[in-house]
């Protein structure tokens, strides 16, 4: 194998850009020649590639995002515009793409795999949702955002005798929401396997402040369970008798600077990619497994079933609101 590209595909990640500079350096190492594929499937099919080596790669180690960009393409999914992105690889010699990003990016990563491109994925999400790995890339970054931004509205809330909803990322996956709720001492947390009616919360919320004379109370919940976060805050302050304050961490989880073990992993996943295709292996998603780097089939990576959280989400709030 004598060159191989990269792309970053859907929401952005931090450690994304550690990733890409570990499969370029490590290609180099070998002897091959890298490209980057800019704005995902879309600029593959457009055919906007070039040389890894016109960039230096090393300037975005502290950076978070993609410095290779991301866009959605839907049509991707067609047949045709598929083995169009193949002729522009061919063009150039691309023997192999290395895609880093969520499922809808592996799906990509095995039709491309299908029609004989030599394909590895990387899991480049922050929600933590790729189930054939145990950490995803962008997670421990984004995890440390939210507990930082938690523990900020926390002394305000502390300041005025208030509760705070604070809505995170997740999108169906509840890691976000418990791990950081375990980390900041959140009250309540919510997710899909957990969760609870405002009149719930609004009891919690009451027992912790009335009862237990706390000044402060944290409810962390996962985005796409509560329509809307003024009105919930409003049943709660209702029923609790508690001025509750609503907001949504939105974007904010997103970006930043990725943390060291962000680094250190997405830079060994990069290294596992090439190493597999070195070995003529393709179609594999690469992950941490019992804490290994491991491969595993794209579609027996997507078909794997998420670890039920539910008994965690009862540790995590009976540990809270005791």
């Amino acid at each position: 194998m004598k060159k191989i590209a990269i792309l970053t595909s859907g929401g952005d990640a931090p450690g994304m850009n550690n990733a890409v500079r570990s499969i370029v350096k490590t290609a180099l190492a070998k002897g091959m020649e890298p490209y980057l594929v800019y704005e995902g499937y879309y600029g593959l099919h457009s055919g906007n590639i070039k040389l890894a080596t016109e960039v230096n790669v090393d300037q975005y180690i502290a950076k978070g995002g993609t410095f290779i960009y991301s866009a959605r393409f839907p049509e991707f999914k067609n047949p045709k515009i598929r083995l169009e992105a193949k002729k522009q690889l061919d063009n150039l010699g691309i023997e192999a793409l290395v895609v880093i990003g969520g499922d809808g990016s592996y799906y990509g990563a095995q039709l491309l795999h299908e029609i004989g491109v030599k394909t590895m994925g990387l899991p480049g999400t922050i929600d933590n949702d790729i189930t054939s790995s145990e950490f995803t890339i962008g997670f421990d970054t984004a995890l440390n955002s939210i507990v930082e931004n938690v523990d900020r509205i926390r002394d305000t809330m502390e300041s005025h005798n208030r509760a705070a909803v604070v809505e995170v990322m997740g999108h169906g996956s509840g890691d976000l929401a418990l791990f950081a709720g375990l980390a900041t001492g959140a009250e309540v947390v919510v997710t899909s396997e957990n969760i609870k009616s405002p009149k719930e919360i609004a009891s919690i919320v009451k027992k912790q402040i009335k009862e237990m004379g706390k000044r402060s109370v944290i409810i962390i919940v996962s985005e796409l369970i509560y329509d809307n976060l003024d009105k919930l805050s409003k049943t709660i302050e209702e029923f609790s008798g508690v001025v509750t304050r609503g907001m949504s961490l939105s974007h904010l989880q997103r970006g930043g600077v990725p943390t060291a073990m962000e680094r250190v992993n997405s830079s060994l996943m990069g290294i596992k990619a090439v190493e597999y295709l070195i070995k003529g292996e393709s179609g594999l998603a690469i992950g941490i497994l019992n804490g290994k780097f491991t491969g595993t089939p794209i579609l027996e990576a997507l078909a794997l079933p998420r670890e039920d959280r539910h008994k965690f989400a009862n540790i995590v709030n009976d540990l809270n609101q005791s």
